[in-house]
């Protein structure tokens, strides 16, 4: 984290938990409009006369439909077409930053580095260079109108304002990320936090969870292919860019192959959100690869987890999926964005 931004948050009475990050309370109550720290966001610095070019052959989605005004989600893949990394990709100015969870951004780094040669690219962790905050809620507009009146009015919009950025991000309620330097969010986060209720960051996960945005954790790297998780749904992939690491699967998944799993959101009884890549079961599977895997989970409620769970396509249709061998049932349902027919 940020140090300038950490001192501010401590100052103002926030609590370290036993990883040393900045607590809050865990959610705000169904009228709030909510202020998050998004500190546990990542940002991976792009630069160089062949950014584009460069990403263009590592990344699911079409930079050139990247512009000043739209950010996009897009992967990482191996050669066999499994998810390393998945990211949010946006410009600002002359650099091309790809947000994702900082536990994920070093080994990304390092990953996209192996591919450099001799382009002229740098490809650096500036996880500390901006900090990030969320704002979500049915008053969230209002909330920012007087320092952001331009807020981008569709979802994966951004909108500059002088040196604070602003992404419109998917899912119901409105909710928006800001980011910017610490002196100019911290600010900002003081004028929010007298009208917002100030919870912990793991509120935006559950309305990513929501929203069926999903996230690739190191438990979960190389594990799914985009369609697994409905990257392809949700403006991840293009199919029509030409080559990346990866593209083959990919694209052969799309156009010959039989999808066997995919993702949903589901609800469960546990007093613990279950782990990423925890397995799930189900009795009548024949599968030897297992009956799916949990993607993301979190409390939403005493004893109850809302989560975002690959699974196979007939054990989700019969309703018989199992957190482990002998845990507790899932309630799964599609998520807000349907599945294509």
């Amino acid at each position: 984290m940020n140090s300038q931004w950490k001192t501010h948050l401590l100052s103002r009475a926030a609590e370290i938990d036993t990883g040393g990050n900045v607590r809050f309370p865990s959610a705000p109550s169904a009228a709030d409009c909510a202020l998050m720290d998004l500190s546990a966001l990542g940002l991976i610095a792009v630069s160089g006369a062949d950014a584009t070019q460069f990403l263009q052959g590592q990344l699911t989605n079409d930079l050139r439909s990247l512009t000043p005004t739209r950010t996009q989600l897009s992967a990482h893949c191996t050669p066999k077409g499994r998810m390393l990394a998945n990211v949010r990709v946006l410009r600002l100015s002359d650099l091309i930053y790809l947000q994702l969870p900082r536990s994920t951004a070093e080994t990304l780094v390092n990953r996209l580095t192996m591919f450099v040669l001799r382009a002229k690219v740098a490809v650096e962790d500036a996880s500390d260079g901006l900090v990030g905050i969320g704002v979500a809620g049915p008053c969230a507009p209002d909330l920012l109108a007087p320092e952001l009146p331009d807020l981008p009015g569709h979802a994966n919009g951004l909108a500059l304002h002088g040196e604070l950025a602003v992404m419109r991000v998917p899912g119901t309620p409105a909710r928006f990320q800001v980011l910017g330097p610490a002196d100019r969010v911290a600010s900002l986060w003081d004028r929010l936090a007298g009208e917002a209720t100030v919870v912990n960051a793991d509120y935006w996960a559950l309305l990513d969870i929501r929203a069926g945005l999903p996230t690739v954790y190191p438990q979960t790297a190389d594990l799914f292919v985009p369609q697994m998780t409905n990257m392809q749904l949700i403006d991840g992939v293009s199919f029509t860019k030409g080559c990346y690491t990866g593209q083959e699967v990919v694209a052969r998944m799309q156009y010959l192959g039989r999808l066997k799993r995919r993702m949903y959101i589901a609800e469960v009884q546990a007093d613990e959100p279950p782990q990423p890549g925890a397995e799930l079961h189900s009795e009548n599977s024949t599968s030897e690869q297992g009956t799916g895997w949990v993607v993301d989970a979190r409390l939403s409620g005493p004893d109850r987890c809302e989560l975002l769970a690959v699974v196979e396509i007939a054990a989700a249709e019969r309703q018989d999926v199992r957190l482990g061998a002998s845990g507790p049932p899932l309630t799964l349902r599609d998520p807000p964005y349907g599945f294509a027919a």
